[in-house]
């Protein structure tokens, strides 16, 4: 076994035990594996563990073989649902080096997620290093064809053997990592949205701004219900007036006026702060554009597609980083925005975000962490 010691204030003394895995993937049924990924679906050899009681903190952090985790039935996660998690990728570059897209955004988020679901914080250093080592280690899992990366999750579960309402004192936090290609299978082509009039996604004082499994749990009968209706994914609209646009169900949106100006719903609580959305709202106003945060309704949305004021929609996120929206389904009809099809704005957001991800541009604002 080899014990790395990792620097920084919150991690000092704490080391990461690395048990090497004594039978990865071979060479070659990786190699075939990563012609053709898919998402979420190829996991590497390794994952990471990190363990948290009250009396000891944070302890037995490992690199170590993937494998299933032994609970017993009455851990607290399975019962009262106190779980969180966060998505991110590392990028092969051309010079054959890996990176991190803007990290400590992430980590930032996942301490926020883990105070309002009342779990232990994990200090953000301790995040990023956790990230690091899983790369390093299964960084031949990134693929080097059709745009693929390594989709990284980090995720904390309520680990105390319990029933009782209350927050649990135990915790497991863990890293994964997937090989994946394209988000959506047609690529840049547009996607259609299934506005949904039945379902919300998250109101007032809830948990729509943390990153927990339940916000996606409650999401997936409007998803079903999008598919049925011919359409890749939902769009939700406000819980209170069933009128005001918010967010799909795992993806951050915006819309492009025939202005040049961006718009996307404001943070208020019931919207996730997608880092993908926040790094668009910078590079819009590096390029010039005018990019607010506003209220906009659907209503107004129908109207300005059909009056061609409203010329382009895409939703954002790390999974799918940029989907051109085409056509939006509902009851009382449907309509399409501008041509149906990927607009200059958005095919130009994708290009600038996924260059300086890629390190094939300037990265004025430093966001790449690079592992080499």
């Amino acid at each position: 076994m080899l014990d790395i010691t990792i620097d920084g204030r919150a991690g000092a003394g704490l080391t990461f035990t690395h048990v090497p895995h004594q039978a990865p993937v071979d060479v070659n049924e990786r190699a075939r594996l990563l012609e053709n990924p898919g998402f979420g679906r190829v996991f590497t050899d390794h994952m990471v563990t990190i363990r948290y009681n009250e009396t000891e903190g944070w302890h037995d952090a490992r690199v170590e073989p993937r494998g299933p985790f032994q609970m017993d039935a009455s851990s607290a996660v399975l019962h009262y649902a106190q779980e969180i998690f966060e998505g991110m990728k590392a990028y092969r570059l051309a010079d054959g080096g890996t990176a991190l897209f803007r990290p400590e955004a992430n980590a930032a988020r996942f301490r926020s997620s883990a105070q309002r679901m009342a779990m232990a914080e994990l200090p953000e250093d301790l995040f990023l290093e956790s990230i690091r080592q899983l790369v390093r280690i299964d960084h031949e899992w990134i693929p080097t064809a059709g745009g693929g990366s390594l989709y990284l999750r980090p995720f904390m579960i309520a680990s105390e053997v319990f029933l009782g309402v209350k927050p649990s004192a135990e915790y497991i936090y863990a890293v994964i990592a997937s090989s994946v290609g394209a988000y959506f299978k047609g690529g840049a082509s547009a996607v259609t949205l299934w506005v949904s009039q039945d379902y919300t996604r998250a109101a007032p004082g809830g948990t729509g701004a943390a990153k927990c499994g339940g916000n996606y749990a409650t999401s997936l009968v409007a998803q079903a219900e999008a598919i049925r209706q011919g359409c890749d994914q939902v769009l939700f609209l406000d819980a209170a007036e069933r009128r005001w646009i918010e967010e799909l169900g795992g993806m951050n949106i915006f819309f492009v006026f025939d202005d040049g100006t961006l718009v996307t719903p404001p943070l208020t609580g019931t919207i996730l702060p997608g880092i993908t959305r926040d790094s668009i709202l910078t590079l819009a106003r590096d390029m010039g554009l005018t990019a607010r945060e506003e209220p906009y309704s659907i209503d107004q949305c129908r109207a300005d597609a059909e009056s061609g004021r409203l010329r382009e929609a895409f939703a954002c996120g790390t999974a799918a980083v940029v989907a051109p929206i085409g056509q939006m389904k509902m009851r009382g009809g449907d309509f399409t925005i501008g041509t149906g099809g990927p607009g200059q704005t958005t095919l130009r957001m994708l290009n600038a975000l996924t260059d300086i991800q890629r390190a094939n541009a300037p990265d004025p604002h430093g966001w790449l962490d690079r592992l080499d």
